[in-house]
């Protein structure tokens, strides 16, 4: 017997992937490699223009879907961490300190929220844009099967700080192997766009896949301890 949904939602409008890529890694990593050069833009402004693609994107992205999620705070602050350190000239250590330290505190909260009113794997995860937690809450709880359900928000959990720590490994050493040149020259920001490049395959669609994998697992997870099916348990948009 499914449980009905009782909660009314403002439909949120969906985040375009493919605007997504070309804005935080096609656009950025071609301007760095081509508008560095001293013959056009420099090695400072070709950075700046090429971090400003991806600030704007993603503040234009919040103004149309009001929403921020920790993906979006935590990209708009390493760019412009990166900006700081490109505009500073230090050495390329940091920046690939930079590279391992935002995935490597994020990864490590996702477990230590577990305790909190708001843990990130509800907020990456489990949350009212991908799934009807409120049909789900109820259905646990006519079942008794809550306790049950947070052993697997816990381990879905690890599963994916996991997947943030070791990303984060990946990007320091995809950081110290590409970037030797000083901050703030051209062939700095040029290693910079390759580094861009590599780290789509290297990192990022591996991350995806565990995500996916993680996902995949809270799903079956939930249909167990709820009886209810894929569709009841995904958040379905309101038909027009």
């Amino acid at each position: 017997m499914s449980v009905p949904s009782t909660t009314e939602r403002p439909e949120v409008p969906r985040e375009n992937v493919l605007l997504n890529l070309v804005c935080n890694v096609v656009l950025p990593g071609f301007m760095l490699s081509q508008l560095s050069k001293d013959t056009r833009l420099g090695p400072i402004w070709g950075l700046v223009a090429a971090l400003a693609v991806p600030l704007l994107y993603g503040a234009w992205d919040f103004f149309r879907r009001r929403i921020w999620n920790v993906f979006s705070v935590l990209g708009l602050f390493s760019v412009v961490l990166t900006g700081v350190l490109g505009l500073l000239k230090t050495d390329p250590i940091w920046f690939a300190m930079k590279e391992v330290a935002i995935p490597l505190v994020l990864g490590l909260a996702i477990p230590l929220t577990l305790k909190t009113k708001q843990p990130l794997v509800r907020t990456l995860l489990y949350n009212d844009q991908l799934m009807d937690t409120a049909r789900i809450h109820g259905a646990l709880e006519s079942r008794g099967t809550t306790v049950d359900f947070e052993a697997l928000l816990k381990r879905t959990s690890w599963i994916l700080a996991a997947s943030f720590i070791a990303s984060g490994v990946v990007n320091f050493v995809l950081a110290r192997w590409l970037l030797t040149a000083p901050l703030g020259t051209a062939t700095f920001n040029d290693q910079l766009g390759k580094m861009h490049w590599i780290s789509w395959p290297v990192v990022f669609l591996p991350m995806l896949a565990v995500l996916m994998f993680a996902m995949l697992r809270l799903m079956r997870g939930v249909e167990k301890l709820t009886g209810l099916t894929n569709d009841e348990i995904l958040h379905q948009p309101k038909k027009t």
